[in-house]
């Protein structure tokens, strides 16, 4: 399990040392374990798996900390090409799976006492086992303030900033502000 990260790197032309730094961990921590470990792993031929931590930031890439949604970012595109070329390893009986916390109580939140809306790093564990136990490769945890239908319509609405030619981070913009709420709001179809 590739689970180290750091935040604070800042945004696109801030800390330029930080961003380094923030990359270094959470994007190369990755990379040096699955380089270090998945080809040990497979030539085992026994059953395993290879999951990264990433983030609903690295999906949805809201303003903020844009060195952690970059590495964050990385990380999915990472776990994807991972899961991919083990699938066409001939006999591998290794998985890769991208673990996508929502708001989880850990040493990154900097507080003392447990948020309300955050999960504890248990429950996240628990949501990823029984995830897992199912196959699936993105493993999306709700919290106590998001729920996986609220997260499949932001992640919606990010992809189709995209498809629909929107501005960037549309969903901050104040232009889309009023037409967001409404998508959030509608039932899913």
């Amino acid at each position: 399990m590739n689970n180290a990260g750091i935040g604070g790197g800042g945004g696109p032309w801030q800390n330029y040392d930080r961003w380094q730094r923030l990359i270094e961990v959470n994007l190369w921590g990755v990379i040096n374990g699955i380089q270090t470990f998945a080809p040990a792993m497979i030539e085992q031929g026994k059953p395993g798996a290879i999951i990264n931590t990433g983030s609903k930031q690295g999906i949805t890439t809201p303003p903020g900390d844009t060195a952690y949604n970059v590495s964050k970012a990385g990380v999915k595109v990472l776990t994807e090409a991972v899961a991919h070329e083990l699938r066409n390893v001939d006999r591998c009986r290794i998985t890769a799976h991208l673990l996508i916390p929502g708001f989880t109580f850990t040493g990154i939140t900097g507080r003392a006492d447990k948020p309300t809306d955050a999960w504890s790093a248990e429950q996240v564990v628990d949501f990823m086992i029984d995830a897992m136990g199912n196959g699936d490769f993105y493993i999306l945890c709700p919290d106590n303030a998001v729920t996986r239908q609220m997260d499949e319509k932001r992640v919606q609405w990010a992809a189709e900033d995209l498809i629909k030619n929107r501005p960037a981070l549309s969903r901050w913009h104040p232009d889309y502000k009023d037409a967001f709420q409404r998508f959030m709001t509608e039932e899913h179809k």
